[in-house]
Protein backbone atom coordinates (compact mmCIF):
# COMPACT_ATOMS: atom_id res chain seq x y z
CA UNK A 1 0.00 0.00 0.00
CA UNK A 2 2.45 2.70 -1.09
CA UNK A 3 -0.21 5.13 -1.41
CA UNK A 4 -4.30 5.88 -0.62
CA UNK A 5 -5.67 7.47 -3.78
CA UNK A 6 -8.94 5.16 -4.62
CA UNK A 7 -10.30 2.76 -1.44
CA UNK A 8 -10.98 0.50 -4.51
CA UNK A 9 -7.27 0.16 -5.15
CA UNK A 10 -7.54 -2.21 -1.56
CA UNK A 11 -8.83 -5.12 -1.48
CA UNK A 12 -10.84 -6.63 1.43
CA UNK A 13 -8.39 -8.73 3.05
CA UNK A 14 -6.01 -5.10 3.26
CA UNK A 15 -9.34 -3.42 4.61
CA UNK A 16 -9.75 -5.88 7.70
CA UNK A 17 -5.85 -6.30 8.31
CA UNK A 18 -6.24 -2.03 8.75
CA UNK A 19 -9.31 -2.40 10.81
CA UNK A 20 -7.97 -5.06 13.18
CA UNK A 21 -4.97 -2.65 13.74
CA UNK A 22 -7.35 0.32 14.54
CA UNK A 23 -9.44 -1.83 16.59
CA UNK A 24 -5.89 -2.40 18.56
CA UNK A 25 -5.48 1.35 19.03
CA UNK A 26 -8.94 2.07 19.87
CA UNK A 27 -8.26 -0.89 22.88
CA UNK A 28 -4.78 0.19 23.88
CA UNK A 29 -3.47 3.47 22.52
CA UNK A 30 -0.67 3.74 24.98
CA UNK A 31 1.12 0.46 23.20
CA UNK A 32 1.52 2.68 19.75
CA UNK A 33 2.45 6.16 21.11
CA UNK A 34 5.75 6.04 19.34
CA UNK A 35 4.35 3.58 15.87
CA UNK A 36 5.85 6.96 14.40
CA UNK A 37 8.39 8.18 16.77
CA UNK A 38 10.71 10.25 14.19
CA UNK A 39 8.44 10.55 11.12
CA UNK A 40 7.17 13.68 9.63
CA UNK A 41 3.86 14.27 8.05
CA UNK A 42 3.14 16.72 5.57
CA UNK A 43 -0.44 18.17 5.17
CA UNK A 44 -1.20 20.14 2.65
CA UNK A 45 -5.14 21.55 1.90
CA UNK A 46 -5.44 23.64 -0.62
CA UNK A 47 -9.74 23.89 -0.12
CA UNK A 48 -11.32 24.23 3.67
CA UNK A 49 -11.29 21.01 6.12
CA UNK A 50 -11.71 20.63 10.20
CA UNK A 51 -12.30 17.05 10.73
CA UNK A 52 -10.30 15.69 8.34
CA UNK A 53 -7.10 18.21 8.92
CA UNK A 54 -7.27 17.58 12.54
CA UNK A 55 -8.18 14.52 12.96
CA UNK A 56 -4.87 13.50 11.06
CA UNK A 57 -3.07 15.99 12.67
CA UNK A 58 -3.96 14.35 16.16
CA UNK A 59 -3.91 11.29 14.72
CA UNK A 60 0.38 11.71 13.71
CA UNK A 61 0.71 13.36 17.11
CA UNK A 62 -1.10 10.73 19.12
CA UNK A 63 1.38 7.81 17.29
CA UNK A 64 4.66 9.95 17.87
CA UNK A 65 4.87 12.21 14.65
CA UNK A 66 4.77 15.32 13.90
CA UNK A 67 3.51 17.92 11.61
CA UNK A 68 4.33 21.01 9.02
CA UNK A 69 2.12 21.99 6.35
CA UNK A 70 -0.20 24.75 5.19
CA UNK A 71 -4.44 24.78 5.48
CA UNK A 72 -4.38 28.07 2.91
CA UNK A 73 -2.51 27.69 -0.28
CA UNK A 74 -2.78 31.27 -0.27
CA UNK A 75 0.58 31.42 2.21
CA UNK A 76 2.68 29.11 0.27
CA UNK A 77 4.43 28.99 -3.02
CA UNK A 78 1.42 27.71 -4.82
CA UNK A 79 0.24 31.83 -4.71
CA UNK A 80 3.36 32.72 -6.57
CA UNK A 81 2.19 29.69 -9.42
CA UNK A 82 4.05 26.75 -8.41
CA UNK A 83 2.88 23.73 -9.78
CA UNK A 84 1.42 20.71 -8.06
CA UNK A 85 4.56 18.53 -9.42
CA UNK A 86 7.34 20.77 -7.76
CA UNK A 87 4.76 21.40 -4.58
CA UNK A 88 4.78 17.35 -4.09
CA UNK A 89 8.68 17.23 -4.87
CA UNK A 90 9.88 19.83 -2.78
CA UNK A 91 7.67 18.46 0.02
CA UNK A 92 8.33 14.78 -0.09
CA UNK A 93 12.45 15.67 0.04
CA UNK A 94 11.42 17.02 3.20
CA UNK A 95 8.20 13.93 5.13
CA UNK A 96 7.77 10.91 5.09
CA UNK A 97 4.27 10.85 4.24
CA UNK A 98 1.94 13.79 2.34
CA UNK A 99 -1.37 14.25 3.46
CA UNK A 100 -3.36 16.09 0.47
CA UNK A 101 -6.83 17.94 0.12
CA UNK A 102 -7.44 19.86 -2.93
CA UNK A 103 -10.76 20.73 -5.01
CA UNK A 104 -9.22 19.43 -8.29
CA UNK A 105 -10.55 16.14 -9.15
CA UNK A 106 -7.79 13.84 -9.87
CA UNK A 107 -5.37 15.94 -7.77
CA UNK A 108 -4.10 13.22 -5.20
CA UNK A 109 -3.60 10.46 -8.70
CA UNK A 110 -1.29 13.45 -9.99
CA UNK A 111 0.76 14.04 -7.03
CA UNK A 112 1.09 10.18 -6.88
CA UNK A 113 3.24 10.49 -10.02
CA UNK A 114 6.02 12.57 -8.21
CA UNK A 115 6.10 12.01 -4.38
CA UNK A 116 8.87 10.05 -3.01
CA UNK A 117 6.69 9.04 -0.36
CA UNK A 118 3.61 7.88 -0.07
CA UNK A 119 0.28 10.21 -0.64
CA UNK A 120 -2.66 10.06 1.40
CA UNK A 121 -5.85 11.68 -0.46
CA UNK A 122 -7.84 13.55 1.73
CA UNK A 123 -10.56 14.42 -1.07
CA UNK A 124 -9.99 15.28 -4.23
CA UNK A 125 -13.18 17.85 -5.67
CA UNK A 126 -16.23 15.76 -5.79
CA UNK A 127 -14.53 12.61 -6.63
CA UNK A 128 -13.06 10.63 -3.71
CA UNK A 129 -12.68 10.53 -0.42
CA UNK A 130 -10.80 7.22 0.84
CA UNK A 131 -9.59 7.84 4.32
CA UNK A 132 -13.42 9.27 5.03
CA UNK A 133 -14.60 5.99 4.29
CA UNK A 134 -11.85 4.10 6.94
CA UNK A 135 -13.90 6.77 9.35
CA UNK A 136 -16.89 4.83 7.54
CA UNK A 137 -16.07 1.38 7.86
CA UNK A 138 -14.86 1.41 11.37
CA UNK A 139 -18.09 3.14 12.74
CA UNK A 140 -20.15 0.54 11.13
CA UNK A 141 -17.83 -2.87 11.94
CA UNK A 142 -17.40 -0.98 15.53
CA UNK A 143 -21.09 -0.35 16.53
CA UNK A 144 -23.02 -3.13 13.89
CA UNK A 145 -19.97 -6.10 14.32
CA UNK A 146 -19.54 -6.48 10.06
CA UNK A 147 -21.04 -5.00 6.61
CA UNK A 148 -22.25 -8.04 5.04
CA UNK A 149 -25.95 -8.39 4.68
CA UNK A 150 -26.49 -4.65 5.30
CA UNK A 151 -29.06 -1.96 3.45
CA UNK A 152 -27.71 1.16 2.93
CA UNK A 153 -29.24 4.63 2.08
CA UNK A 154 -26.78 7.14 1.01
CA UNK A 155 -28.93 10.87 0.81
CA UNK A 156 -28.06 13.84 -0.68
CA UNK A 157 -25.62 15.00 -2.96
CA UNK A 158 -24.78 11.68 -4.41
CA UNK A 159 -23.70 13.44 -7.95
CA UNK A 160 -20.74 16.08 -5.93
CA UNK A 161 -20.12 13.43 -2.71
CA UNK A 162 -16.81 11.98 -2.70
CA UNK A 163 -17.42 10.51 0.57
CA UNK A 164 -20.35 8.32 -1.01
CA UNK A 165 -18.27 7.91 -4.18
CA UNK A 166 -15.68 6.60 -1.71
CA UNK A 167 -18.11 4.63 0.60
CA UNK A 168 -19.85 2.65 -2.68
CA UNK A 169 -16.67 1.21 -3.51
CA UNK A 170 -15.71 -0.06 -0.10
CA UNK A 171 -19.19 -1.52 0.12
CA UNK A 172 -19.01 -3.21 -3.08
CA UNK A 173 -16.20 -5.51 -1.73
CA UNK A 174 -18.68 -6.58 1.24
CA UNK A 175 -21.28 -9.56 0.63
CA UNK A 176 -25.10 -8.82 -0.27
CA UNK A 177 -24.89 -5.58 0.39
CA UNK A 178 -28.32 -3.32 -0.73
CA UNK A 179 -27.72 0.20 -1.84
CA UNK A 180 -30.63 3.03 -1.55
CA UNK A 181 -29.70 6.06 -3.78
CA UNK A 182 -31.67 8.93 -2.76
CA UNK A 183 -31.24 12.43 -4.01
CA UNK A 184 -32.97 14.87 -6.37
CA UNK A 185 -32.39 13.48 -10.04
CA UNK A 186 -30.19 16.41 -11.10
CA UNK A 187 -27.97 15.33 -8.08
CA UNK A 188 -28.01 11.49 -8.77
CA UNK A 189 -24.51 9.24 -8.76
CA UNK A 190 -22.40 10.13 -11.68
CA UNK A 191 -22.23 7.91 -14.77
CA UNK A 192 -19.33 6.41 -13.61
CA UNK A 193 -20.33 5.26 -10.51
CA UNK A 194 -23.17 3.88 -12.36
CA UNK A 195 -21.32 1.88 -14.50
CA UNK A 196 -19.51 0.89 -11.33
CA UNK A 197 -22.04 -0.66 -9.64
CA UNK A 198 -23.59 -2.14 -12.67
CA UNK A 199 -20.38 -4.27 -13.65
CA UNK A 200 -20.04 -5.62 -10.29
CA UNK A 201 -23.74 -6.35 -10.28
CA UNK A 202 -24.20 -4.68 -7.07
CA UNK A 203 -28.07 -4.55 -5.90
CA UNK A 204 -29.45 -1.14 -5.81
CA UNK A 205 -32.50 1.37 -6.13
CA UNK A 206 -32.64 4.82 -6.95
CA UNK A 207 -35.36 7.05 -5.10
CA UNK A 208 -35.81 10.42 -4.68
CA UNK A 209 -38.12 10.27 -1.15
CA UNK A 210 -36.39 9.39 1.85
CA UNK A 211 -39.68 8.61 4.00
CA UNK A 212 -40.31 5.81 1.91
CA UNK A 213 -37.18 3.58 2.31
CA UNK A 214 -35.95 4.56 5.82
CA UNK A 215 -37.52 1.22 7.29
CA UNK A 216 -35.68 -0.73 5.24
CA UNK A 217 -32.55 1.01 6.42
CA UNK A 218 -29.52 -0.62 8.60
CA UNK A 219 -27.41 2.22 7.92
CA UNK A 220 -28.68 6.04 7.19
CA UNK A 221 -25.76 7.76 5.61
CA UNK A 222 -26.85 11.46 5.16
CA UNK A 223 -24.58 14.49 3.39
CA UNK A 224 -25.19 17.80 2.52
CA UNK A 225 -25.99 19.52 -0.56
CA UNK A 226 -22.75 21.24 -1.38
CA UNK A 227 -22.55 24.71 -2.19
CA UNK A 228 -19.08 24.86 -3.08
CA UNK A 229 -19.78 22.16 -5.91
CA UNK A 230 -22.27 24.20 -8.32
CA UNK A 231 -21.84 26.19 -10.96
CA UNK A 232 -25.03 27.35 -11.25
CA UNK A 233 -26.74 28.93 -7.92
CA UNK A 234 -30.04 28.32 -9.29
CA UNK A 235 -29.22 24.93 -9.08
CA UNK A 236 -28.02 24.96 -5.20
CA UNK A 237 -31.04 27.04 -4.59
CA UNK A 238 -33.62 24.24 -5.77
CA UNK A 239 -31.64 22.07 -4.23
CA UNK A 240 -30.82 22.79 -1.08
CA UNK A 241 -33.36 21.85 2.44
CA UNK A 242 -34.74 19.20 0.49
CA UNK A 243 -34.14 16.34 2.93
CA UNK A 244 -33.84 16.97 6.58
CA UNK A 245 -34.13 14.09 9.12
CA UNK A 246 -36.25 14.92 11.67
CA UNK A 247 -36.67 13.02 14.60
CA UNK A 248 -40.83 12.85 13.67
CA UNK A 249 -39.27 10.67 10.37
CA UNK A 250 -36.68 8.47 12.53
CA UNK A 251 -40.27 7.16 14.10
CA UNK A 252 -40.40 5.28 11.42
CA UNK A 253 -36.69 3.80 11.26
CA UNK A 254 -35.70 0.80 13.03
CA UNK A 255 -34.71 0.75 16.15
CA UNK A 256 -30.54 -0.37 16.03
CA UNK A 257 -30.56 2.09 12.74
CA UNK A 258 -26.75 3.77 12.49
CA UNK A 259 -27.54 7.38 11.46
CA UNK A 260 -24.31 8.63 10.06
CA UNK A 261 -22.93 11.73 8.32
CA UNK A 262 -19.39 12.52 6.84
CA UNK A 263 -19.83 16.63 8.31
CA UNK A 264 -20.08 18.78 8.28
CA UNK A 265 -23.84 19.37 8.79
CA UNK A 266 -26.41 22.36 7.38
CA UNK A 267 -29.85 21.89 7.80
CA UNK A 268 -30.02 17.96 6.65
CA UNK A 269 -30.06 16.21 10.31
CA UNK A 270 -32.05 18.59 12.36
CA UNK A 271 -30.70 19.06 16.15
CA UNK A 272 -32.81 17.33 18.01
CA UNK A 273 -31.74 13.96 16.40
CA UNK A 274 -28.42 14.48 18.14
CA UNK A 275 -29.66 13.23 20.99
CA UNK A 276 -31.52 9.86 19.19
CA UNK A 277 -28.83 6.44 20.32
CA UNK A 278 -28.89 5.71 16.98
CA UNK A 279 -27.36 9.29 15.67
CA UNK A 280 -23.37 8.35 15.34
CA UNK A 281 -22.25 10.83 12.61
CA UNK A 282 -19.87 12.36 16.46
CA UNK A 283 -18.41 9.17 17.17
CA UNK A 284 -18.10 8.75 13.42
CA UNK A 285 -15.52 11.59 13.36
CA UNK A 286 -13.76 10.00 16.50
CA UNK A 287 -13.71 7.00 14.72
CA UNK A 288 -12.64 8.53 11.76
CA UNK A 289 -8.90 9.75 14.38
CA UNK A 290 -7.89 6.17 15.17
CA UNK A 291 -8.56 5.13 11.57
CA UNK A 292 -6.27 7.50 10.46
CA UNK A 293 -3.85 6.79 13.25
CA UNK A 294 -4.06 3.00 11.98
CA UNK A 295 -3.15 4.25 8.24
CA UNK A 296 -0.07 6.20 9.47
CA UNK A 297 1.86 3.58 10.64
CA UNK A 298 1.80 1.66 7.91
CA UNK A 299 2.04 4.15 4.95
CA UNK A 300 4.65 6.70 7.49
CA UNK A 301 6.76 3.74 8.07
CA UNK A 302 7.44 3.05 4.48
CA UNK A 303 10.69 3.39 2.79
CA UNK A 304 11.60 5.89 0.58
CA UNK A 305 11.73 5.49 -3.40
CA UNK A 306 11.95 7.34 -6.50
CA UNK A 307 9.08 7.51 -8.98
CA UNK A 308 10.03 6.43 -12.65
CA UNK A 309 10.28 9.55 -14.82
CA UNK A 310 6.57 9.80 -16.44
CA UNK A 311 5.66 11.27 -20.07
CA UNK A 312 4.99 14.70 -20.15
CA UNK A 313 1.63 15.84 -21.69
CA UNK A 314 0.81 19.10 -23.29
CA UNK A 315 -2.99 18.59 -24.29
CA UNK A 316 -5.28 16.97 -21.85
CA UNK A 317 -7.61 14.26 -22.93
CA UNK A 318 -10.65 14.94 -19.98
CA UNK A 319 -12.78 17.73 -20.65
CA UNK A 320 -13.83 17.51 -17.12
CA UNK A 321 -13.46 21.28 -16.30
CA UNK A 322 -12.34 20.25 -12.56
CA UNK A 323 -10.08 17.82 -13.57
CA UNK A 324 -7.09 18.62 -12.64
CA UNK A 325 -5.07 18.23 -16.42
CA UNK A 326 -7.20 21.48 -17.01
CA UNK A 327 -4.93 23.33 -14.84
CA UNK A 328 -1.88 20.70 -15.18
CA UNK A 329 -1.16 20.46 -19.15
CA UNK A 330 2.27 18.20 -18.61
CA UNK A 331 0.56 15.36 -16.35
CA UNK A 332 0.57 12.84 -18.72
CA UNK A 333 -2.79 11.70 -21.08
CA UNK A 334 -3.85 8.09 -18.67
CA UNK A 335 -6.62 6.10 -19.69
CA UNK A 336 -8.39 3.61 -17.31
CA UNK A 337 -11.25 1.40 -17.93
CA UNK A 338 -14.42 1.86 -15.95
CA UNK A 339 -17.44 -0.53 -16.57
CA UNK A 340 -15.51 -1.06 -20.54
CA UNK A 341 -15.46 2.44 -21.16
CA UNK A 342 -12.14 4.48 -21.58
CA UNK A 343 -12.22 7.53 -19.03
CA UNK A 344 -9.89 9.87 -17.46
CA UNK A 345 -7.24 8.12 -15.43
CA UNK A 346 -7.04 10.88 -12.85
CA UNK A 347 -11.09 11.97 -12.44
CA UNK A 348 -12.78 9.18 -13.67
CA UNK A 349 -14.64 10.71 -15.90
CA UNK A 350 -15.54 9.17 -19.41
CA UNK A 351 -13.32 10.18 -22.09
CA UNK A 352 -15.79 11.53 -25.29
Amino acid sequence: MRHLIDFGDLSRAEWESLYRRCSDIMDHPADFMDACRGKVMASLFYEPSTRTNFSFQTAMLRVGGTVFGFADPRSSSVAKGETLKDTIKMVSGYADVVVMRNPREGAAKAASLYSDVPIINAGDGGHMHPTQTTADLTTITRLRGGVDGLSVGLCGDLKNGRTVHSLIKALAKFDNVKFYLISPRELAIPAYMRAFMKERDLWNVEVTGLETVIPQLDVLYMTRIQRERFVDPLEYERNKGIYILTRQKLERARKDLLVMHPLPRVDEIAIDVDDDPRAVYFDQARFGMFARMALLTDLANQSRWRPSPVEIGTTPLCSNPNCITQTDPYLPPLVKQNGGVDCCAFCDKELG
